[in-house]
């Protein structure tokens, strides 16, 4: 009997991903040291690294995830997070709150931008209801968030310096300064999606035939697409809020996974692209932490580069 070497591969990998992410950094800690070593050490893996890589296990493994369930019920293998206006909803929600001096507490920002990510993965959905074609849902979405991105330039047009400095970060997208309490905001939500996204599974079996197809054999199409995007809404949303805009993952993570299994579904590939995801924002995270030690880059533009490159090279291969 032969032993599966992909899920080994895959599962040793995130081990040490992680394993790096509490150990490596300002100050390094030893791997023996991480629940024997000094106060100092423990407060610095405890109360910072560890709700950090938490978070970008959970919040990459969910843009893989949603990334998937947008390419399949749109039929369309470049459709990605960013274009149904949920990590653009979040970047206005918290541009506001900073630029116009909202009086909301500065631990609250990671709320305002998921009430954000979530009202405009709304406005999408709703502006998609007069679409009738996976091509037609795709375009609302371009064009909320175009829409949505140019209120935002509008509203950081209007910012000071300093403003558009605490900003900057975010819209990039950053795991910097995570600790429990948005941990705690975010990885509830994400367990409590992950019996919605099973729950998409047979959808996007149906709608990967077309829409005739589906129609013919008893599905709602519509509904269903509809409804499969929200849940892709609500998996970035939840991300987005604590973290920004993390782009690019939600495309690499699936042409990963049918990279990797090339004649599989949807049900094999959703798991891989939750893996896939997780593995890329671990990694990324990493080199933004100590690339440029002691400065911090931001994670988004690790993500951006790797999604780049790599979608190019396998788009070209395919």
């Amino acid at each position: 009997m032969s032993i599966p070497v992909a899920p080994w591969a895959a599962g040793i990998g995130l081990g040490a991903l992680g394993l790096a992410g509490l150990c490596l950094g300002t100050p390094f800690v030893a791997p023996q040291d991480l629940l024997t070593g000094d106060a100092v050490a423990g407060v610095v893996v405890w109360e910072l690294r560890v709700p950090r890589v938490l978070v970008g296990l959970a919040g990459g493994a969910a843009i893989g995830a949603a990334g998937l369930l947008l390419q399949e019920s749109l039929r369309n293998p470049l459709a990605v997070p960013e274009m149904i206006g949920v990590s653009t909803g979040a970047a206005l929600a918290v541009g506001v709150c900073v630029v116009w001096a909202l009086p909301v507490p500065f631990p609250l920002y990671p709320v305002m931008g998921l009430l954000g990510a979530v009202a405009g993965g709304l406005l999408t959905l709703a502006a998609a209801r007069a679409a009738r074609t996976a091509g037609g849902v795709l375009l609302v979405g371009a064009a909320v968030s175009s829409a949505i991105q140019a209120l935002l330039l509008a509203v950081m047009a209007t910012a000071d310096r300093l403003q558009y400095d605490m900003l900057f970060r975010y819209l990039v997208g950053s795991l910097s300064g995570l600790m429990w309490e948005q941990a705690g905001r975010t990885l509830p939500w994400l367990a409590a999606a992950l019996p919605l996204v099973v729950l998409c599974v047979p959808a996007l079996g149906l709608l990967r035939l077309g829409d005739d197809a589906a129609a013919s054999l008893g599905s709602r199409v519509h509904r269903a697409r509809l409804g499969v995007l929200t849940v892709a809404a609500l998996l970035v949303g939840c991300v987005t809020g604590p973290c920004g805009p993390v782009a690019w993952v939600g495309l690499l993570a699936p042409l990963l996974a049918r990279r990797l299994r090339p004649r599989a579904d949807a049900r094999t590939w959703l798991p891989w692209s939750a893996a896939f995801g997780a593995l890329v924002t671990l990694a990324a995270d990493l080199a933004a932490r100590l690339a440029f030690a002691p400065v911090e880059t931001p994670l988004g533009a690790w993500t951006a580069l790797a999604g780049v490159v790599a979608a190019a090279v396998l788009v070209r291969r395919a």
